[in-house]
């Protein structure tokens, strides 16, 4: 058993196992009922938290220093707003037959999402990497994917594709994540201290919140009949369409930030922040925007995508730190 155990570790992390944990949890023992309703009720407050907590993390000084940089900055929503659902779209007369209607509108939305805030600037910072840029790039990307996101994803879906209407979404979003952040953001200047020297175990809230929000909604999809409409074939099929997605996002963003002239701290910037896609904002809106049973589909790509994404950029990240000083 240890050496089974080690022998996962060496591809998924602590977090993740717990993620694979709390699915198989949803999948033999899913809240149904009451118990659904109370999941649900305690979701939506975890949410609010998550992103109430994202707001006081948010200094001002970043919001200023990223208007400075404004070429990478354009070139890092580019890829994460323009390109990403391009992409995707182009890429829909193949990916819709291939992986089943419920998954393609997973693969869309995983497309409109932010970028990822804590591992971005993580493994900018392991490359040596212009880890300034990459704060104010990966949280200018949170704030703005809020509002973006479902824009994107209401103009990919046909009006009944399982969404909620354009201005009933902005008004939950606008509710149940903006608002928080806002407050948050507003409030740092009596808890942005407190928020700042607790990041180590504050960062557990923002886990606790999305495994709960992971649970809440494949105990809906589960009970919604999830397994049988994606069979394990489907399942191997996605892994590998996840992983031809992010080789060719990593391809472009390298090829078009030397194109452009940005220097190697630069690139590996734009190359971290403009490739990875936000599980932390990504689980906790699909609970706004997707109707019940259709969060769990729609999340699926995404989870399996983050996790791709963790490995590949951990390799990465390691192949520029090793790179000779200029």
């Amino acid at each position: 058993m240890s050496v089974f155990y080690a022998r996962l570790r060496m591809v998924f992390d602590n977090y993740t196992l717990i993620i694979i944990g709390v699915i198989l949890a949803a999948t033999f023992v899913p809240a149904q009922g009451s118990g659904a309703v109370f999941f649900q009720w305690l979701t939506n407050a975890a949410i609010a938290l998550l992103f109430f907590l994202h707001g006081a993390k948010l200094s001002r000084q970043a919001i200023i220093a990223g208007a400075l940089h404004w070429r990478l900055h354009l070139l890092i929503f580019a890829f994460t707003f323009i390109f990403f659902p391009l992409l995707m779209v182009a890429l829909t007369p193949v990916l819709r037959p291939l992986l089943g209607n419920e998954l393609w509108v997973g693969m869309l939305y995983l497309a409109a999402l932010p970028g990822t805030v804590q591992s971005a600037i993580a493994f900018t910072s392991m490359a040596r990497g212009n880890i300034p840029a990459a704060v104010c790039a990966a949280s200018a990307s949170s704030l703005v994917g809020i509002l973006v996101t479902p824009m994107l994803v209401k103009l990919m879906l046909d009006a009944d594709a399982g969404t909620a209407g354009m201005l009933e979404a902005i008004i939950k979003i606008s509710l149940q994540l903006l608002f928080p952040f806002l407050l948050g953001h507003y409030m740092r200047r009596w808890i942005g201290n407190f928020v700042d020297n607790n990041r180590v175990w504050l960062r557990y809230i923002d886990q606790s919140s999305i495994l709960l929000v992971v649970y809440t909604a494949f105990s809906a999809a589960v009970v919604g009949g999830l397994w049988s409409t994606v069979p394990p074939v489907s399942l191997l099929i996605l892994i590998a369409v996840c992983s031809v997605i992010l080789a060719i996002v990593l391809v472009v963003t390298t090829w078009s930030s030397r194109a452009m002239g940005f220097n190697k701290e630069d690139e590996i910037t734009i190359v971290f922040c403009g490739s990875k896609k936000s599980m932390a904002t990504g689980v906790p809106m699909a609970q706004v925007l997707f109707a019940g049973g259709a969060v769990g589909p729609a999340i699926l790509p995404l989870m399996i995508f983050h996790q791709i994404q963790l490995m590949v950029c951990a390799v990465l990240a390691q192949h520029y730190a090793r790179r000779e000083e200029q």
